[in-house]
């Protein structure tokens, strides 16, 4: 169910409280075909310590009868990655209209040898691994958990000065695509596009080539 916000005045805005300090990601949940095939890939492969269980028959948010077993397991930063194991031994299905290398969750580590020692642990448990795949900024390895889900870790290359100078220029970028996006959008009403848009510059040429 979409949502689009009001667009309030800068009077009423300036009226406003301040939003919530945002300090960290305290957990994404997934749906798990089986709480017990999830548990071994992300604590005994992945070495992410299982931590906490909520179990009801009832969901605290919307008040629906649906009987769930909830699971976090922990990242050193004290966030968590969880999942609900709902006992229907189902797989959450695929969003139908997005390709399935979209939707992904991305882990930190330290080091590109540890990107290396966790593919090997992988492919040693059967599980195919993409990577490693250099993103400039960072180096990542891509592989699918057991419902699915599409996993990321990425090594940050990029230091804190590079990122902040990247920083200067996104608002500027995003502007000149949206700009490019409504054009594209008159365009296809009038039928002079049917294809998707493509972005106004390739940073990644060596991909595909510049097309």
């Amino acid at each position: 169910m979409g949502h689009h916000p009001t667009t309030l005045s800068r009077a009423a805005l300036d009226a406003l409280p301040p939003p919530a300090a945002v300090q960290q990601l305290h957990h994404y949940a997934y749906k798990a075909r089986d709480a017990e095939e999830t548990r071994h890939f992300y604590e005994d492969i992945l070495g992410l310590p299982l931590y906490h269980i909520i179990q009801s028959d009832h969901v605290p948010s919307t008040g629906e009868y649906c009987p769930y077993t909830h699971f976090f397991f922990r990242l050193r930063d004290g966030s968590f990655i969880a999942f609900f194991d709902i006992g229907d031994d189902e797989k959450a299905l695929p969003s139908p209209n997005t390709p399935l290398w979209i939707n992904h969750i991305a882990f930190r580590v330290d080091t590109v040898q540890e990107l290396e020692n966790t593919k090997a642990r992988l492919q040693a448990h059967g599980v195919e691994v993409l990577g490693v795949t250099d993103h400039h900024i960072f180096k990542s390895i891509y592989f699918f958990d057991p419902n699915g889900i599409r996993l990321e870790l990425s090594a940050q290359l990029a230091d804190e000065v590079q990122m902040a100078r990247e920083s200067q220029t996104a608002h500027a970028r995003l502007a000149e695509w949206t700009a490019r996006k409504q054009q594209w959008r008159k365009e296809r009403a009038e039928g002079k596009s049917a294809a998707p848009l493509k972005p106004q510059h390739n940073d990644r040429p060596e991909y595909g080539g510049a097309r």
